[in-house]
Parts: C-alpha cells; sequence; structure tokens
C-alpha cells in the first residue's frame, strides 16, 4: 500500500487532488458490532440478534450500526495518510454522508480517498478528504461523504 505522507502545509497542499489509498481490508466482527452497541446503547436486534436477523433479516444476518462503519474513518484513512510534524489532529466534521448499503457481519471493508482541498487558515490547516468505505465484493459503497480534519503545526 503506497502511503501519502506529508510534513507541513506545502506537502498538504501539493496533494490537493490526488487519490490516495485504499487501507487494507478490515473484517467486520460479530463482536465489534456487540462492543459498538454496548459503547452507544444501540442495541437494536438487526445489529446484535445473530439468531433473529437469521430468521426475519432481509440480509439474512447482522449488520454492523451505520456509525460503526463510520467511526472506522480514522483507523482506516492513516493507515495510507499520514502528516507528520503536527501538534495537534482535530476531526472538524463530516459532510454529506451517505450509507450506499449495509455492512453484513463478516464482512471486510476497506478506505478510498481523494483529498479534495487544503487550507491555511491562519495557521491551522483545514483538510477536506472525499471518502468512501468499499465492501469486498460489492459494486456499491457501504458509504461515502466528505471528511474534514484541522491540522496544527509548530510555529
Amino acid at each position: 500500500m503506497e502511503k501519502f505522507i506529508a510534513t507541513s502545509f506545502e506537502s498538504l497542499q501539493a496533494g490537493e487532488g490526488l487519490e490516495i489509498g485504499p487501507s487494507e481490508w478490515m473484517e467486520i466482527t460479530q463482536g465489534q458490532i456487540n462492543l459498538f452497541a454496548d459503547a452507544t446503547h444501540d442495541h437494536q436486534w438487526i445489529h446484535v440478534d445473530v439468531e433473529k436477523a437469521k430468521k426475519e433479516s432481509p440480509h439474512g444476518k447482522t449488520i454492523a450500526h451505520g456509525y460503526l462503519t463510520v467511526s472506522l474513518i480514522p483507523t482506516l484513512l492513516f493507515q495510507f495518510f499520514v502528516v507528520e510534524n503536527s501538534t495537534m489532529i482535530v476531526n472538524y466534521g463530516v459532510e454529506s454522508l451517505r450509507f450506499g448499503q449495509p455492512v453484513l457481519v463478516d464482512s471486510r471493508v476497506r478506505l478510498k480517498a481523494k483529498i479534495e482541498s487544503v487550507k491555511n487558515l491562519r495557521g491551522t490547516v483545514k483538510v477536506t478528504l472525499n471518502v468512501a468505505i468499499e465492501i469486498e465484493n460489492e459494486k456499491k459503497p457501504a458509504l461515502t461523504g466528505e471528511v474534514v480534519l484541522l491540522y496544527f503545526f509548530q510555529s
């Protein structure tokens, strides 16, 4: 996997328009889904009741929470998008988020991204990335959207 590595505003800006990634594949397990359900208090049967999902779900198995899929973006992104020399990174926003299809338990997902824009806001660097989480052997992505990150560098 080829990594995009930046060390400054200028090197980030040089990457504008680049498609980067993909990350490694990550398997979504029932254990992860259950832990996420516990953390968020979202125990809807479609996520956690394996037996009921086998019988009543149109998918025949449980599905990951949409927000579980969203929460994987940083882990997957930072496998191939590396910004060195920043003192802090802040998640600023997620825009135009769309869920294309559910992620079934035991599926594998990965992330691809495009560096949409890089702006210097008086020393804070705002990076907007178009992201897509793909599901192995599926044409439609699990989700698409724009992730906005703020990077702070030492003066």
